[in-house]
């Protein structure tokens, strides 16, 4: 960059002084200086955009490089799983191929015919989260009670005289 000595700034204000006049200069002075500011300013912005955009192909590199090691672990996997199912079928066949005796096979080996049962709930009654049957133990009230209900419910016995 360029060197600016102390009897190189003075000599430049000198000069100014002469030049511009002593009631500009103050004026001027700021003017500069906010220039000057301006263009910090501006030389900063393109650095850190600079910087951002080399970060940002950076992190796209790093991107590529663990969606292939990912794709590269999920190949591996991918084949050892059909690798395995291969060699458990085989075995499977093996070791199944004596059990069978005349075209009858064994009870073991038979898959239980499961049918769906209907759990007949009534989908369409709208219910509360808490069980009846806590509601019962703890003696929460199950049904709303009208206001003359629960006064006659609460009215205190007579008494016969």
């Amino acid at each position: 960059m360029i060197d600016f000595g102390f009897d190189k700034i003075a000599l430049i204000g000198a000069v100014a002084l002469i030049v511009i006049g002593p009631e500009k200069l103050p004026r001027v002075a700021r003017t500069v200086g906010h220039l000057l500011g301006k263009a910090q300013r501006y030389v900063a912005d393109v650095k850190a955009e600079v910087n951002r955009s080399i970060e940002l192909e950076e992190l796209k590199k790093v991107k590529t490089q663990f969606e292939d090691a990912a794709r590269n672990v999920e190949q591996a996997v991918q084949s050892e799983i059909q690798q395995t199912s291969s060699d458990f079928d085989k075995t499977w066949a093996e070791a199944t191929s004596g059990l069978s005796t005349g075209g009858v096979e064994h009870e073991a080996l038979r898959t239980p015919s499961i049918e769906y049962k209907h759990p007949n709930k009534k989908w369409r009654l709208k219910r509360g989260a808490t069980p009846q049957w806590y509601k019962q133990r703890n003696g929460i009230r199950a049904k709303a009670l009208s206001g003359a209900a629960r006064v006659a419910r609460f009215r205190p016995p007579r008494a016969s005289a």
